[in-house]
């Protein structure tokens, strides 16, 4: 029970005071440059994202300060949820890519070896 209270969020949002959606900060906790460059990778290849940056605040502390800044009245949350859906489809595709790569060179070599 004390470990449920002692939990912290996965993702924060942190966002000034008297601006609307379209400047946002997020916190990533337990996270580190692998999620974080692949991240803003795949949220900069939106043209709606004027400003896509992350940084670690210490190394010592495993969280992502991830920042996002739109064009046009877009609320930032949007481009963050497509670039983790595509950042998963594209983790899904070299996945089944590798698995069908394995498979086959465990064929090749059972039929080399008859």
């Amino acid at each position: 029970m004390a470990e449920e209270a002692e939990r912290k969020p996965v993702l924060e949002t942190v966002q000034a005071e008297g601006t609307d959606g379209n400047c946002v900060t997020f916190v990533l906790h337990d996270e580190d440059h692998t999620l974080g460059n692949s991240l803003r990778y795949m949220i900069m290849k939106n043209p709606e994202v004027e400003f896509c940056g992350y940084c670690i605040t210490h190394p010592s502390e495993s969280k992502i300060n991830f920042r996002i800044q739109t064009r046009g009245g877009i609320p930032a949350v949007e481009p963050f949820r497509k670039g983790l859906t595509d950042l998963m489809d594209v983790c899904h595709h070299m996945l089944s890519t590798f698995e069908a790569s394995v498979k086959e060179y465990k064929a090749q070599k059972e039929t080399e070896m008859d």
